[in-house]
């Protein structure tokens, strides 16, 4: 009996020695697999790259927007709570496009002038009036357009045709905002 137990020991030790064989053999990548998986991240994020900076970019350009209808829009609200006319001003500085808004007739401090997102530029389709390489539009004490309508048109440094365009389109104040379009009007591809 003793045989038995001894070859029962042997047996099952032997068993125990295979399966922890199997599991070793079982655990892990092999160094081909890894490569493929590599390889295949590699192409993905290759595909996926050139959208993903394209989301971006419209993401800057549609903040930068939002930021220059708001300045606008505070001009208009400071101009018809004083009684008198306000203007926002936009300028580039270190080829970073700045805002501010301030009484006519008064020349804000350098530290006064907020930046836009460094990767925007003002685009060359920028029609509001320009004095001493400032663009503004001014409003009067009822809200009003001031002089000339016009539209302040941003684009990416990095190219692209993405565009955003925020427009004084009435006399009386109205103020909207554009994208790019394939096709001009007025000359225009924001509108």
């Amino acid at each position: 009996m003793s045989n038995y137990a001894e070859n029962d020991r042997i047996q099952n030790w032997l068993t125990a020695k295979r399966r922890s064989a199997r599991q070793l053999t079982v655990r892990g990548f092999t160094l081909l697999e890894l490569i493929v998986i590599v390889v295949i991240i590699s192409i993905l994020f290759a595909i996926m790259a050139p959208g993903w900076a394209s989301f971006l970019t419209g993401q800057r350009l549609n903040t930068a927007q939002n930021l220059v209808l708001q300045a606008m829009r505070e001009a208009q609200s400071r101009a018809k709570q004083n009684r008198i006319v306000w203007q926002a001003s936009f300028q580039t500085t270190n080829d970073v496009v700045q805002w501010a808004v301030h009484p006519i007739g008064v020349t804000p401090a350098p530290s006064f002038w907020s930046n836009l997102d460094s990767a925007i530029q003002m685009d060359a389709e920028t029609t509001l009036q320009q004095a001493g390489g400032v663009r503004r539009v001014q409003f009067d004490h009822e809200g009003n357009v001031n002089g000339q309508l016009g539209r302040l048109t941003l684009s990416s440094k990095s190219g692209g045709n993405a565009k955003r365009c925020v427009i004084a389109s009435t006399l009386l104040g109205v103020m909207r905002t554009g994208s790019d379009h394939p096709t001009m009007q007025d000359g225009k591809y924001c509108y």
